[in-house]
């Protein structure tokens, strides 16, 4: 096997998942770098900004682990909660589609204080379609106040028990042209030949003994560094645009030596189409169309993702 080694390129690549391997700790993960997609993404809405921050962090890290999926699997990401935001919705449709939506009260979002959890208490689930005849797949965690990222450990280390860490970012850069959107994650995760070297403790039993310590198992040395250095991230280094992703990976790894590989393109597109909002039409009888039309004689849809309206004549279904 011929291995090519070569400097860190210093070219700043936006909208792309560059996974990358540091073999000599036994770790794998993936770098999301977002720029125009994410500013495209949230622009077609108009939201307040603490929710536009939630919705791209929600779409970082659905990109972080939707990435894994084969060319036509897709991965959702979505969250229900008793907060001012009581749901995300994020849709990526591998290798490269993104998609998302909130759903916001108003007049709690402007009651709430700078710095509030916005979520509150409810549930994230994740689910996985493969695609063809292979078993959709879905993770729940509890949302207990924690945030986005807090939440995604929670789950990798109850559900998945695979060492993991998570590190998001968002922001705005301020250009002659006006602001832009920025968004950026990294995703470390601790997967050695051995299964035996990432051994976790059990969960603490309910039943036990007052005063039994619990059973505990040390943390693999390979891990607890490659946390330690994943863990140094700066959320301004995520969302740098004059900083490239392999120029990061190596300032946070290049003792320890890391590999890249082919990075995977990202692109705010949605799936609804002209077509698709035809059949749905087509779907209803006719006495039902009537009642969808509005006062120009017309019926417009709006896609609640994209924000695009198509018009309809409903004379074409039989209203």
């Amino acid at each position: 096997m011929t291995v090519l080694e070569r400097a860190a390129s210093a070219e700043v690549v936006d909208d792309i998942v560059l996974p990358f391997a540091v073999e000599s700790l036994s770790t794998r993960g993936r770098l999301v770098r977002l720029g125009p997609a994410i500013d495209q993404l949230l622009k077609r809405h108009d939201y307040p900004e603490p929710v536009a921050r939630l919705v791209a962090e929600a779409v970082t890290l659905a990109a972080l682990l939707g990435s894994t999926l084969k060319m036509n699997g897709r991965f959702q990401l979505q969250t229900k909660s008793d907060g001012p935001v009581t749901m995300l919705l994020v849709d990526f449709d591998a290798p490269s589609h993104l998609r998302a939506l909130a759903r916001f009260d108003r007049s709690r979002l402007d009651g709430a204080s700078s710095g509030d959890d916005l979520l509150g208490h409810g549930h994230m689930a994740f689910t996985i379609d493969p695609g063809g005849e292979m078993t959709r797949y879905q993770g729940v965690i509890a949302l207990e106040g924690q945030g986005l990222e807090a939440a995604a450990h929670h789950y990798f280390e109850r559900s998945e028990q695979i060492p993991t860490l998570v590190k998001l970012a968002v922001g705005e850069i301020v250009t002659g042209g006006g602001s832009q959107w920025r968004a950026g994650g990294l995703v470390a995760q601790y997967l050695p030949q051995a299964s035996g070297r990432r051994l976790k403790a059990d969960f603490h039993p309910g039943d036990a003994p007052e005063g039994l310590e619990p059973h505990r198992i040390d943390e693999d040395d390979a891990w607890t560094e490659a946390k330690a250095r994943a863990a140094t991230t700066e959320a301004h280094e995520l969302i740098d645009p004059t900083l490239s992703g392999e120029r990061l990976l190596f300032r946070l790894f290049n003792e320890r030596g890391v590999r890249v590989y082919e990075p995977t393109p990202l692109a705010a597109v949605c799936r609804c189409s002209a077509e698709g909002v035809d059949a749905m039409l087509r779907s209803f009888p006719p006495h039902e169309v009537k009642e969808m039309v509005g006062d120009d004689g017309l019926i417009g849809v709006t896609c609640e993702f994209c924000s695009t309206k198509r018009t309809f004549n409903p004379a074409d279904y039989g209203a």
